[in-house]
């Protein structure tokens, strides 16, 4: 059995198979072992990535909701190798942060996303090598979105100015999205010729089915935060000149709730298309049943039930 994604450390390491075992040198067979005692966190101590301004993702941790800022102004905060492997790292950080239960996104500057760097991707298209290029970038990127969909916490995307492309992919495949009520909303992809990525599909098949979906791809040139609003996909709108303020107020309002809460609903939510009855209420069973056994739930019942005394 391999070691968790959220337990796996942030540090190189290196193995020796268990026969070679030496004192003081950890082996599979012991993380193993240690796992299953939940002892990893002893081993394993990850601090926070510290920011630096110029980084082209940002972290910023405040008590329980930790804010992600992608940093490329100047390019609208399109995506290149470099803002994916930094999204990378910082989400597997805050998978593995126990305190955090909510993590917005946000964009710096005039636009929350422009998707894709063009610059970048034609350039390797002309020179032949968008195959290598792409791959690598999508390796990251998509590890970042298989990390926040999956990840007992509750992502909250907060879209300003222009979200195209796969920006418009990343407002939508976080668990929820408050946006401005200037906020445009472009898919592009069949406008360069190309299927959407980036998680696109992930987040807005699941919310308006295949046939919104389909239109919103391939006959839809923009849409608006309204709009995105009508059709599920967006949980608030607020003035643009609110958004910073509605989003905290949001978050905060989410960051209540408390972490089996949290990470129950969400894997409960995510699995229920999918899964045979029998199975899915198997798993509520087995959901709110790990949940009563915390601390939080007993004082919240505790709670309830002396009012009325």
């Amino acid at each position: 059995m391999s070691v968790p994604w959220r337990k796996r450390p942030h540090l190189s390491l290196s193995f020796r198979p268990a026969q070679e075992r030496r004192p003081g040198i950890v082996t599979p067979a012991l993380l193993r072992f240690s796992s299953s005692l939940d002892l990893l966190p002893e081993i394993f101590q990850m601090t926070a990535p510290v920011s630096k301004p110029d980084d082209p993702a940002l972290l910023r941790i405040d008590g329980p909701i930790a804010t992600i800022t992608l940093n490329r102004p100047a390019a609208f905060n399109a995506i290149n190798l470099a803002i994916a492997q930094k999204l990378e790292q910082l989400a597997a950080y805050i998978d593995g942060a126990d305190e955090i239960r909510v993590v917005v996104l946000e964009g710096e500057g005039r636009a929350f996303c422009a998707g894709g760097d063009l610059q970048t991707i034609g350039a390797a298209a002309e020179a032949g090598t968008v195959t290598p290029v792409v791959g690598e970038l999508l390796k990251h990127y998509h590890a970042f979105i298989e990390i926040v969909r999956r990840m007992p916490k509750i992502s909250l995307s907060s879209v300003h100015g222009s979200a195209a492309g796969a920006g418009m992919g990343l407002a939508f495949v976080t668990d929820l999205c408050i946006a401005a009520e200037d906020a445009k909303f472009t898919p592009a992809y069949a406008k360069i010729g190309v299927s959407p990525d980036g998680g696109s599909t992930v987040g807005i098949v699941g919310t308006v089915g295949s046939r919104r979906a389909l239109q919103i791809f391939l006959s839809e040139d923009n849409f608006t935060a309204q709009q995105a609003y009508e059709w599920g996909l967006v949980a608030k709108v607020a003035p643009a000149a609110e958004l910073k303020t509605a989003t905290r107020k949001l978050a905060e309002r989410l960051a209540q709730n408390p972490p089996a809460a949290i990470a129950g609903t969400k894997q409960l939510v995510y699995q229920a298309a999918t899964t045979p009855v029998k199975q899915q209420l198997d798993a509520e069973e087995h959901k709110i049943i790990m949940a009563m056994n915390t601390d939080a739930f007993r004082a919240a019942v505790k709670k309830f039930t002396s009012k009325g005394k």
